[in-house]
């Protein structure tokens, strides 16, 4: 399901314990780490898609965490056409993603990345609120500066004493597209 500009809607989720780490998750097979993510199915709104996603990557219900907050509009990232199956280059252009910031009330023996039969990670750890960027994959960097930045303004209530650099935005820092939340 693409939007008429070619995005994917999509779902983002920062898990955050009660030390304000992040639950980072190392995909399958390889040697990347991200948030959990994924696809609004056609029907779904973007909260359900978060809860279906979190059961299915991490294995966590809706009784194991307590919503903060999520991003106010739709953050884009493009994907490189190298990427892009050879048949959809001419329509898809990447994905619109709505950020959802969790706090994990349950344990972590309460995670369990097998909960589907289509695992997406094969190890997770808890890792500093600012991930370093350069531990992102290139073309998502810029959604996940905005998404952490704007999430952080609510979980550290306005305190950017702890932001590094690399999180400023600044006129040279690059910031996706953004349009109304309620594009689905």
């Amino acid at each position: 399901m693409l939007d008429r500009d070619g995005y994917r809607p999509n779902v983002g989720i920062v898990i955050v314990n009660s030390r304000n780490e992040v639950f980072w998750g190392k995909r399958i097979r390889e040697h990347s780490w991200q948030f959990p993510q994924g696809g609004i199915k056609h029907g779904e709104s973007p909260e359900q898609a978060m809860f279906r996603e979190l059961y299915e990557e991490v294995g966590l219900r809706p009784e194991h965490v307590q919503v903060i907050t999520r991003t106010r509009e739709w953050l884009r990232y493009d994907v490189p056409k190298h990427w892009v199956k050879r048949e959809w280059r001419s329509t898809y252009r990447g994905q619109k993603q709505i950020w959802y910031l969790l706090r994990l009330i349950g344990r972590d023996t309460d995670i369990s990345l097998r909960a589907s039969g289509h695992p997406e990670f094969d190890a997770w750890r808890w890792t500093d609120f600012w991930v370093p960027l350069e531990s992102v994959i290139e073309f998502k960097r810029g959604v996940y500066k905005a998404a952490l930045n704007e999430l952080a303004d609510i979980l550290f209530q306005g305190d950017i004493r702890a932001r590094p650099k690399s999180y400023v935005l600044g006129k040279q820092a690059p910031v996706p597209a953004v349009s109304g939340a309620d594009d689905a």
